[in-house]
């Protein structure tokens, strides 16, 4: 019984140890049968980056299918959209319809959509700078579409490009090289020249809208033609115009250069050209408009009165005004009446102050006569020279075209020429006009502290206290602040004569001097530019930079790995100037973004190479820098 009993425990016992190993084998097989179900979804996974789904008809595609997709197809429609813009919602039901009409055509035409703000890198490349933006890819090549946002325009215009037969029509810009660019320009009443570069991005952007922009003026009557030069292929020519920078535009008439100084979009470029087509002076006929202009103007009235368009005067005034249209407002006329109220003879060019600006320390007007002998420059030189009055209004809109002129002495406070401050606006002008006849050397203008609240700021006024105050913006970027104190005629002679003694220190908004800056990059502040930047024995390199900038941030490692491979250059300096916190006391170094980057060299102080190069690497800097350094001992291969 016992052996019984000891056998049926041992069957038992095998029984559980088979049951258990079989229920372990089962858990491993269902483990497997797992790994390789996660398997599949993770293979499932990585195809669904490449898979193309659809959405009401329109088909998604993103960074990582859109050249798959694209690749071998003749045409496709593609939008680039972003889920918050309000055209593109209203354009979807009309976009779907049109997917649903190119599905049917024979053959079918896909159509398609990009979230570019999520595929930022298709929004990138296709120069997506607005939504919806659409384009018919064309073998994989962009065409632009900017026609109406239907059906019917949108489906004709891609049936057409989608014809075997269908070519790009040819660029309106014009392609210049030295073998076709004098006689070119040189008969062209007038034509607007690009010269650029094929690896500057600016240049990129520019390209789209110089190109709409070249065809819609090419049909304007007469036409405005548009060119282009690569001017790293045409060199000479890009010396020979002094392109330092790209995109670089200039504007031609008969061969005579004159700076573009106009938006660089499409509409822009159009508006602005049309306009530099025409006339820079406008016509008067009457007298009334003169003495309309003098009452109430707020600049000098310039008029040139001949006797008729074929006084040989007449074209001297033209082309004396067309390189200054943009600074001056001109005006001529071929009136006796208009002669008569001027008191001049034809032939001569008559400058007049407004009422306002009028003083009894000098003439309301000036004149100037121009004969057939005359030089244009001298012509140009004459409107400079007599355009502002003795004290002038500086204001931002006339700060860049009136007051560039240094040393320029500005008078702050709360100028107003309507009618119920007027009286008070020119209390305070009357007192500097009596001490600025006595400094004609020097430019003189009121100012109001409103609009110049910042400069105030740097000045270290802002918090001054007095109704008045006076800084001098002097060369090469330096000013001075005139110590708080009640504002007359004579406290202000005193000051004027004591920058003229040259007994008054800059203000210099600087960080304070670093007590140990032998690192491989120097770091500049406002007190030590000119030791440093300026120092005429050493070639400097200066990065102008903005602590919160990202483009400054990414720089640094290159730039310091620049600074230690050329510590052993004695006379070659890399140096770093945070420009939010320290004034750059000169003109030649100007900031109008970060990173800002020049070459000072050694031998030219006040005409620094600016770096405009893509490549910010060391070795784009190392080519920069041994392309322009005076004073490196080592070669190339050394380094």
């Amino acid at each position: 019984m016992k052996k019984l009993a000891l056998l049926l425990i041992v069957l038992l016992g095998v029984a559980h140890f088979a049951t258990v190993s079989r229920c372990e084998e089962d858990v491993e097989e269902s483990k497997e049968e797992t790994d390789e179900e996660d398997s599949d979804d993770e293979e499932d996974d990585e195809d669904d980056d490449t898979e193309v789904k659809e959405e009401n008809g329109v088909l998604v595609l993103t960074d990582s299918n859109f050249d798959t997709f694209i690749d071998g197809k003749d045409t496709v429609l593609v939008e680039f959209y972003a889920p918050w813009c309000g055209h593109c919602k209203q354009f979807a039901p009309e976009y779907e319809k049109i997917a649903q009409t190119l599905k049917e055509n024979d053959p079918p035409i896909p159509v398609a959509k990009v979230d570019a703000t999520v595929a930022s890198g298709l929004g990138s490349r296709f120069d997506v700078s607005g939504y919806p933006t659409i384009k018919i890819l064309k073998n994989g090549e962009p065409v632009d579409y900017d026609g109406e946002r239907t059906e019917k325009a949108i489906v004709e215009r891609v049936k057409e490009v989608a014809q075997p037969d269908w070519k790009p029509p040819p660029e309106a810009t014009l392609v210049l090289t030295k073998d076709n660019f004098d006689d070119t320009v040189n008969n062209a009443d007038i034509i607007l020249v690009e010269f650029y570069a094929p690896w500057c991005g600016h240049c990129k952007r520019l390209a789209p809208e110089y190109e709409k922009a070249a065809k819609e003026l090419s049909q304007r009557t007469p036409p405005i033609p548009l060119a282009k030069v690569d001017a790293t292929v045409e060199s000479e020519l890009a010396s020979r115009f002094g392109v330092t920078g790209y995109p670089t535009l200039k504007i031609f008439r008969k061969g005579k250069v004159f700076e573009y100084n106009g938006p660089r979009e499409k509409n822009g470029i159009v508006d602005y050209m049309s306009e530099q087509a025409g006339p820079p002076s406008k016509q008067v006929q009457a007298a009334k408009q003169i003495q309309e202009l003098i009452k109430d103007g707020d600049d000098a009235v310039i008029v040139g009165v001949f006797s008729s368009e074929q006084d040989a005067a007449y074209d001297i005034y033209v082309e004396a005004c067309n390189s200054l249209r943009e600074d001056f407002t001109f005006r001529h006329s071929f009136s006796a009446e208009v002669a008569k109220l001027l008191k001049v003879s034809p032939g001569h060019v008559v400058i007049v102050q407004p009422e306002k600006f009028r003083s009894k320390h000098e003439p309301s007007s000036r004149t100037f006569s121009v004969k057939d002998s005359t030089v244009v420059s001298d012509v140009q030189e004459f409107f400079k020279k007599h355009v502002i009055p003795l004290v002038g209004h500086r204001k931002p809109s006339n700060d860049a075209k009136r007051y560039t002129k240094r040393p320029l002495v500005v008078v702050y406070y709360g100028v107003d020429f309507s009618f119920d401050y007027r009286k008070a606006t020119q209390f305070w002008r009357g007192k500097v006009l009596d001490v600025a006849k006595d400094f004609p050397e020097y430019t003189f203008a009121i100012a109001d502290e409103e609009d110049y609240a910042e400069e105030l700021k740097g000045l270290g006024l802002s918090e001054s206290g007095e109704e008045v105050n006076v800084g001098i913006l002097a060369d090469g970027g330096k000013k001075y602040a005139m110590e708080p104190e009640e504002f007359d005629s004579e406290v202000l002679r005193d000051f004027v004569v004591a920058f003229k003694k040259g007994k008054l220190k800059p203000i210099i908004k600087s960080q304070p001097v670093p007590k140990n800056n032998k690192g491989p990059v120097k770091v500049v502040v406002g007190k030590t530019f000119d030791d440093i930047v300026m120092d005429t024995q050493k070639d400097v390199l200066i990065e102008f930079y903005a602590p919160w900038c990202g483009h400054c941030k990414k720089l640094e490692p290159d730039y310091l790995a620049l600074g230690k491979k050329y510590k052993g250059e004695k006379n070659l300096v890399i140096a770093k100037m945070d420009a939010t916190a320290n004034d750059v006391p000169n003109n030649s170094y100007k900031v109008e973004g970060f990173p800002t980057i020049y070459f000072a060299p050694s031998n030219k102080k006040q005409s620094p190479i600016k770096f405009e190069g893509g490549d910010r690497t060391v070795e784009g800097f190392s080519k920069f820098l041994e392309e322009h350094a005076t004073k490196l001992s080592q070669k190339r291969d050394e380094l």
